[in-house]
């Protein structure tokens, strides 16, 4: 931690391009405030996407009841918005990969989840959809308030109202 947050106080100090070249993975553009790049924009968003879709199937699969109407609605919402972003990036407006599949923190985080049943699925699902909408949020405030491409940023900014709902559903879940 003492490392984390040595390199986190040199990068406020360090000019500005310094600390933009830092990638999202680090947490520290999101300390800092940093709009993403549109390509770790694009990376993040559209693993959160895989990552709440996949999720959510198994919140299905497990029967978890009373996340059934959310469960269902992050399917929809998400494969929306990978939708949304495909179309940008394979229409050329957006000059960027999309990545075909989860990193291996999220991919951990569904294998975790595929070993659990009933209460204990539920509490993980209920955590993980919490921090993850928080963490999403995040990354679509500071993309919409600066990012450098006006078509993804004019989807960050359409979309992030729906994300936030998204952490109110999930924090309402959890009670």
């Amino acid at each position: 931690m003492k490392t984390f947050t040595a390199v986190a106080i040199c990068l406020v100090l360090a000019s500005p391009a310094i600390a933009e070249t830092v990638g999202e993975k680090t947490g520290v553009n999101s300390l800092l405030g940093n709009s993403p790049t549109t390509q770790d924009f694009v990376t993040e968003a559209a693993i959160s996407d895989m990552f709440e879709i996949q999720s959510s199937k198994l919140a299905q699969e497990k029967k978890d009841a009373k996340a059934d109407d959310f469960a269902k609605k992050m399917i929809a919402d998400h494969t929306t918005s990978t939708d949304a972003i495909k179309t940008m990036v394979q229409g050329g407006k957006v000059k960027a990969e999309i990545p075909a599949s989860l990193d291996s923190k999220h991919q951990g985080m569904i294998d975790k989840l595929k070993g659990l049943n009933g209460d204990d699925f539920e509490k993980q699902y209920r955590s993980d959809q919490i921090s993850g909408h928080k963490t999403t949020v995040d990354l679509y405030k500071r993309y919409a308030k600066g990012g450098d491409n006006a078509d993804l940023k004019a989807f960050a900014e359409k979309t992030l109202p729906i994300v936030e709902h998204h952490q109110k559903m999930a924090e309402d879940l959890a009670k």
